[in-house]
């Protein structure tokens, strides 16, 4: 039976290898500390965080989410280790809650690798304090305990480090909380939280496998004394970074008036079931893969839930992988290290046998481990060839045939696709990645030399080149995706060396301007947009949104910026931070073209424009991170076939509804 705790009580732990489980009602930062028995912390080395999240025995989430895993193995710890401690803080992002009890209670609970509830504590009575020390296992007279702590810092991660006789731990707080505002920066949104019973069908099939055919998963990668059987998890909900994002709350207070950013599909109840699925699979065989087989109001909501299960499926079976080869490893390690400490092993051949069947039981671990991902690999295929074919245009690929049937819509879409993702264990599989619309940040095209092979072997004119074009490929998905003249494109070309690249945009007269160049141009559009920005807060702060100017432009702005900074002053450069920050709320986005050590003079004062923006990057490149492992996904851009005239075709089709009002 689980044992729900008070502050301050305790219950005995029946086993050492555990997972603790965190859900908050936002972001939050979770990791360990290692004490001995009076509690003292003895430096770093003994603090697992999100820049540093394994020790021995223990691994914590490597970025802030709002659900969390901790692997725990108390045999595993080092022997003067006598306390753990599980730390939750509140990261330092703009915009983000700054105190708990601003949040929901963060509920904390202690499991064993199956899932069954050991111990549970829900932290009430938070109010000004920004980190927390959750909960603590500690060793009494050899066995191990859970004690329900729940005491809150106001003064954030610094305070509660120093309590516990961390030195230099303001330092250190800094230091996490920089590693953490790296992980969100290059971190893809989770999407709208989902139902209460899940956005999955559940298929009548075999025994062993739910969730539309899926096994039903193991624990998070931790040290085991025996592996999981590394396959898919079930979806776990995922909070947005924005409550104001989310299925049922409007993006803005300003609904029903002129300018209104709220999703037209988003409603306020739970949407209905999904469509009758497939028929039961036969016995010992999995479900056969349904496109839109998720719950929403719409088959573009549920291909979009869908898309986002395949997502984490493939982010937690890989990890589940992982696990078991990183645990084969260590045995097989720690079998012969103790092989080699024991002088008996180094007569005959014993020690070439222990070493051989070492080897043996890392190899029969490891395939196990393959074919059981295998398995999962093919049951993600297998709906990735049905989902694909069945994907809208604001979700497909530009070689997918839905674009030669392409009409002008008369509202907006959940989400657009921006490229695709995939990991090195399944290269085959790629998943769609979609951005929920409208915007919630701007996107970031890096130009510059990355580390990935891909931009190793292209030059740097050449990446500059494909930078731009993919920003014209982006601007023109987002012109295509919304209803005529419910989205304009500015372009900032203070050099004029996009022209080429610019010519579809152009020639299909969909820019709301001609391109912008020289610091006139410059200066004329950001004093355009920003103006615009002024207006929008104070009217809707004012509840006077008809009373607008006439000459204001309601729709959607996206302002493409080509080869930042160049041509911007301070007083640009300043106005583009504020658009970055301030305009997505009401309906102003940045999709910037920039190589950042071009403008590495200003120094740490751009560091938040970066933050603010997803980057992406004009060639494969494996610098995303999905928000519930934090595996660093390989992006792919989106290109056009060779030879094909769909975007020309497309952007024909944009104009002349612009110009009649119809589709």
């Amino acid at each position: 039976m689980t044992a729900e705790l008070v502050r301050g009580q305790n219950h005995g732990l029946p086993q050492t290898r555990l997972e603790i489980r965190v859900s908050a009602g936002a972001p939050v930062v979770a990791g360990a500390t290692l004490g001995d028995e009076r509690g003292t912390v003895h430096g770093v080395e003994w603090i697992a965080h999100p820049g540093s999240p394994q020790l021995p025995g223990l691994e914590v989430s490597r970025q802030a989410a709002a659900e969390h895993r901790l692997a725990v193995d108390l045999n595993a710890l080092p022997d003067a280790v006598h306390r753990v401690t599980v730390l939750l803080a509140l990261p330092l992002e703009a915009g983000g809650p700054t105190r708990f009890g601003a949040v929901a209670s963060p509920f904390v609970a202690v499991t064993g690798l199956d899932g069954t509830e050991i111990a549970t504590f829900t932290l009430t009575g938070l109010d000004t304090e920004s980190a927390v020390a959750a909960l603590e296992l500690y060793r009494r007279q050899g066995a191990w305990k859970v004690r329900a702590v729940g005491q809150g810092y106001a003064g954030g991660l610094a305070a509660m480090l120093a309590d516990q006789g961390v030195a230099e731990a303001a330092g250190l707080a800094r230091s996490i909380q920089e590693a953490v505002a790296r992980g969100l920066a290059r971190s893809v949104a989770p999407p709208p939280p989902r139902t209460p019973e899940g956005d999955r069908v559940r298929h009548t099939g075999s025994a062993s496998t739910q969730d539309g055919g899926r096994p039903q998963a193991a624990p998070l990668p931790g040290p085991q004394d025996e592996p999981p059987a590394p396959t898919a998890t079930p979806v776990v909900p995922a909070s947005p970074p924005e409550p104001a994002a989310t299925p049922g709350a409007p993006s803005s207070p300003s609904a029903g008036s002129p300018i209104d950013y709220a999703h037209p599909r988003r409603q306020s109840t739970a949407p209905p079931p999904p469509p009758p699925a497939a028929p039961p699979a036969q016995p010992g065989r999995p479900a056969t893969p349904v496109a839109g087989d998720a719950t929403g109001w719409s088959m573009d909501e549920r291909l979009y839930n869908q898309v986002w299960g395949m997502f984490e499926d493939l982010a937690r079976a890989t990890a589940a992988y992982r696990s078991a080869v990183d645990f084969a490893e260590s045995r097989m390690d720690q079998e012969l290290e103790r092989t080699l400490s024991d002088p008996r092993s180094r007569i005959g051949g014993a020690g070439d046998r222990a070493r051989e069947q070492a080897r043996a039981k890392r190899d029969e671990l490891t395939g196990r481990a393959r074919e059981a991902l295998d398995r999962d690999l093919a049951q993600l295929t297998a709906e990735a060839a049905v989902v694909e074919p069945a994907l809208p245009a604001a979700y497909a690929g530009w070689d997918n045939p839905v674009w030669h049937a392409y009409r002008v819509p008369m509202e907006i879409p959940m989400a657009l696709r921006i490229g695709d993702l995939h990991l090195p264990e399944s290269s085959g599989i790629r998943i769609p990645l979609l951005v929920r619309l409208p915007l919630e940040r701007g996107m970031w095209i890096d130009s510059g030399r990355t580390a990935s092979e891909a931009a190793a072997l292209t030059d740097s004119d050449q990446l500059r080149r494909l930078a731009m074009d993919s920003a014209v490929l982006h601007a023109a998905r987002m012109l295509a995706v919304y209803p005529p003249n419910e989205f304009s494109v500015h372009v900032i070309d203070p050099a004029g060396s996009a022209a080429a690249a610019l010519a579809p945009l152009v020639d299909a007269g969909v820019l709301a301007s001609p391109p912008a160049s020289g610091p006139g141009g410059v200066s004329s559009v950001l004093a355009h947009l920003t103006r615009r920005v002024d207006l929008v807060q104070m009217a809707i702060r004012a509840g006077a949104a008809d009373s607008l100017p006439p000459d204001l432009d309601p729709a959607e702005q996206l302002l493409i910026v080509n080869d930042f900074p160049h041509g911007f002053d301070d007083r640009a450069v300043t106005q583009l931070r504020y658009l970055a920050d301030e305009g997505p709320s009401v309906g102003v986005h940045l999709l910037m073209v920039a190589d950042r050590e071009d403008a590495s003079a200003y120094g740490p004062v751009l560091d938040p424009l970066w933050r603010s923006l997803l980057r992406i990057t004009p060639v494969a490149d494996d610098h995303l991170a999905d928000p519930w492992v934090g595996h660093a996904w390989t992006y792919e851009p989106l290109r056009t076939p060779a030879g094909s005239r769909v975007l020309e075709q497309v952007l024909d089709r944009v104009a002349a509804a612009r110009r009649t009002g119809h589709r």
